[in-house]
C-alpha cells in the first residue's frame, strides 16, 4: 500500500449515540468517497476499519476513540488501542498529541516508540491543537501533523476553525513534515483557503459522511427564510 497522497481524505466515522453507529455501513461510505476521488480514509473502531479495508484500496488513517475516567484524551489514548490498530492493518495511526495527561499515566513517546519498533512501515499522525502540540509531534518524529484538535482542548476552546493562520504557521515552521488540515471545513470556499495555506492533505468528515449534521445545518438555514 502506498503512503498517503496529496488530496482529500474522507473521515468515515459514527460513534456510539449517532444514528449510523453499529450499522456496518462505513465500508460503503468509504467506497463512495473513494469513487468520488478521496485519496485516503480516516476511520474509527476496529470493526469499521476492517469493513472499509474490504471495500477500498487506499491508505487508512486509523483511530480508536475510547473514553477513560482519568483522562480527557480519547483519540487512540493508550497502548491497548495502538495494538488493536496495528492488528487490523492501518497504514497510518493517529494519536492525540495534546499536552493533556493520558489514561493510566501512559506517555505519548512510549506509544510512538512502540509503533516504530513493532511496525516500522506504519506512519503516525499527530492530532494537535496548538503550536506547542505540533512542536512536540515534530520532536517525536511524527510523519504527519494535523490540526484535528484545534478548538477541542481547554486551551484552544472558542478558536474559529478552520484556522488558516495556524495552518500556514505549521507549514512554514515544519517544512520537513507533512501537514494535514482537519476540522471545520463545510464549504468549497473554506477548502480553497485551506489549500492556499500549503497543507499536504485535507481531512473532511461531518460535511460529507454525517447526514444528521448536514440535515441540521439546512434546517437551521430554513429558520432564516
Amino acid at each position: 500500500m502506498a503512503n498517503l497522497k496529496r488530496g482529500l481524505i474522507v473521515s468515515c466515522q459514527a460513534v456510539k449515540g449517532e444514528p449510523l453507529y453499529g450499522l456496518g455501513i462505513m465500508g460503503y461510505m468509504a467506497r463512495a468517497a473513494v469513487a468520488g476521488g478521496a485519496v485516503g480514509i480516516r476511520a474509527n473502531y476496529v470493526n469499521d476499519i476492517a469493513d472499509i479495508k474490504k471495500e477500498v484500496d487506499v491508505p487508512i488513517i486509523g483511530i480508536i476513540k475510547e473514553v477513560y475516567s482519568d483522562s480527557d484524551v480519547y483519540i487512540t489514548p493508550t497502548l491497548k488501542e495502538v495494538k488493536a490498530l496495528l492488528e487490523v492493518g492501518c497504514e497510518v495511526i493517529a494519536l492525540d498529541c495534546t499536552k493533556r495527561t493520558r489514561p493510566n499515566g501512559e506517555k505519548l513517546e512510549d506509544l510512538v516508540k512502540y509503533i516504530r519498533d513493532n511496525a516500522p512501515s506504519v506512519e503516525i499522525m499527530a492530532d494537535c491543537s496548538d503550536f506547542e502540540d505540533a512542536e512536540i509531534a515534530h520532536k517525536l518524529g511524527f510523519d504527519y501533523i494535523g490540526s484535528t484538535m484545534r478548538g477541542y482542548t481547554p486551551y484552544t476552546k472558542g478558536i474559529e476553525i478552520p484556522d488558516y493562520d495556524f495552518l500556514t504557521s505549521l507549514v512554514k515552521s515544519f517544512p520537513d513534515t507533512k501537514i494535514i488540515a482537519e476540522g471545520g471545513i463545510w464549504e468549497r470556499e473554506q477548502l480553497a483557503k485551506v489549500c492556499e495555506c500549503g497543507v499536504y492533505a485535507i481531512v473532511i468528515g461531518s460535511s460529507i459522511t454525517r447526514p444528521k449534521d448536514i440535515t441540521q445545518r439546512f434546517v437551521e438555514a430554513l429558520k432564516l427564510c
